[in-house]
């Protein structure tokens, strides 16, 4: 059988994964921009240290005499203006007034060590005032030609990065008036928002590949409806900036940063792409196979308590629409009488689900006494370990449903089909069956989608542990 949602398939692979594996666009500039940064604050520093203890008051100390005491020196003063964003892009690097007040904490930290190491011999006052001093003044002058030398590179046309823009007509020459401000950037192009549509995202994303984008301007009227599009930008290694309108609501995985003097947010591409992707599939894999066999003797004695408690099969199947909405075959403990299928259409008036997407019904006369058991304690799920190991689910993600509920969606919706259906996700944590409206599972699902990290699913293996326990919404 052919059903109407299966048009749309075109056999890609997570929306959260890459093609390849591949790194930053544009990385090899900032990678040179921090290195030669970093350069020029060691000379400077080492500089400062020199002149300081051959100006002040000389007195016999480790801290002068041992090059290790130096190294650390180093070591606290990079690493402060490192922890400080003193070497990020932009406006950052030359922001002067935190530059000193970060190379001022640095001393006293240094200060701090030398007291609690060797509290009766540092170096002279009049050295340790030099050396603050010194660096303050050659950290802020190496910044200022760094500055200087780069800008009369980038107008000979070198240094650049090209960028790509997209925004509605109305918006287009405000944003490209705000992008030429920025002596950084060679915009390659401009495009209307519709090139970000479903039909469209795939030729935009490969033509940008092609010209070698480095990062892309997005309107927020363009992107606001597509959040999702994100992680087609992060998979191909490109920087999203989004250009700010008076009413805007900030994605989660932005960065608020400056472009010239306006504030804008950012979406920036792994350093290497779609590499946590892998890090989760490989942890599913993993798992999966533990959990095979430390659960084997749960799985066996289950078994025989479906096997003596009602006719029929040990194992559930039933078809759900997983990734890019492909058919497969979900695997459960069977909870419910043989027939129970055949069944539902004489119950679908009873459904408890408001907007009748979804079926669910409390004290369902289909469900064996084992399987309320099982259900109570999520133990139906158990098997799906068997889909994972086959790639067709992971342990986190949005549910995979019915073919009788997909068959109700709306367009909106197909989105949570992007990524792999998953053994549990942030619905199952937030409510299981007490949610009694299918868009909000939707935007629970959404929300995942938009946010998802390694460590969003760490944190919903947990929480699920917490909720089967305490049989929240079970049922």
């Amino acid at each position: 059988m052919t059903y109407k949602y299966l048009s749309i398939v075109n056999f890609k692979p997570d929306l959260r994964s890459a093609k390849d594996t591949r790194v930053q666009k544009g990385l090899a500039i900032k990678v040179l921009r921090v290195v030669t940064l970093v350069l020029l604050d060691i000379i400077s520093l080492k500089f400062a240290w020199e002149l300081a203890v051959s100006l002040g008051t000389p007195l016999e100390s480790k801290w002068t005499e041992n090059l290790s005491f130096q190294i650390l020196t180093l070591i606290v003063v990079i690493g402060m203006l490192s922890a400080q964003g003193l070497y990020d892009a932009g406006v950052e690097r030359r922001n002067y007034f935190r530059l000193i007040k970060v190379v001022s904490l640095s001393e006293c930290l240094l200060l701090l060590i030398a007291f609690l190491y060797e509290p009766n011999r540092y170096i002279s006052r009049s050295t340790f005032i030099l050396f603050w001093l010194f660096s303050i003044i050659f950290i802020s002058l190496d910044r200022w030609i760094f500055d200087v030398a780069t800008n009369l590179v980038r107008k000979r046309g070198s240094v650049r990065h090209p960028v790509f823009l997209i925004t509605d007509l109305e918006d287009q020459e405000n944003s490209v008036r705000l992008i030429e401000k920025e002596n950084c950037y060679t915009l390659m192009g401009v495009a209307e928002a519709s090139s970000l549509d479903r039909d469209n995202r795939e030729a935009t994303l490969e033509s940008l590949r092609k010209q070698g984008i480095v990062e892309v301007f997005i309107s927020w009227n363009a992107i606001k409806n597509r959040l999702y599009i994100s992680w087609h930008f992060m998979n191909a290694g490109i920087t999203i900036w989004i250009l700010p309108t008076d009413k805007e609501v900030l994605p989660s995985n932005s960065v608020l940063s400056k472009v010239g003097e306006v504030a804008c947010l950012s979406i920036p591409a792994p350093i290497i792409v779609g590499g946590d992707f892998w890090v989760k599939r490989g942890f599913d894999l993993f798992c999966a196979t533990i959990l095979l066999f430390i659960l084997a003797p749960v799985y066996l004695f289950i078994a025989i308590l479906i096997k003596l408690d009602s006719p029929g099969p040990v194992f559930f199947k039933q078809k759900r629409i997983g990734l890019h909405c492909q058919p497969f075959e979900i695997w459960k403990f069977r909870t419910m009488i043989v027939n129970a299928e055949k069944l539902q259409s004489s119950l679908e008036a009873k459904n408890e689900i408001k907007d009748g997407v979804l079926f669910k019904l409390k004290g369902d006369p289909r469900v064996t006494r084992v399987g309320k058991f099982l259900r109570r304690y999520s133990l139906d799920e158990l098997p799906q370990i068997f889909n994972v190991l086959l790639c067709e689910m992971s342990l986190v993600g949005p549910r995979p449903l019915p073919i009788r509920d997909v068959e109700k969606f709306k367009t909106k919706h197909f989105i949570r089909q992007e990524v792999l259906p998953g053994i549990t996700g942030l619905w199952q944590v937030s409510g299981r069956s007490d949610i009694d409206n299918f868009e909000d599972g939707v935007k629970l699902d959404i929300s995942y989608i938009e946010n998802w990290s390694i460590g969003l699913d760490l944190k919903i293996l947990f929480k699920t542990v917490g909720v089967v326990l305490q049989k929240t919404g079970a049922y």
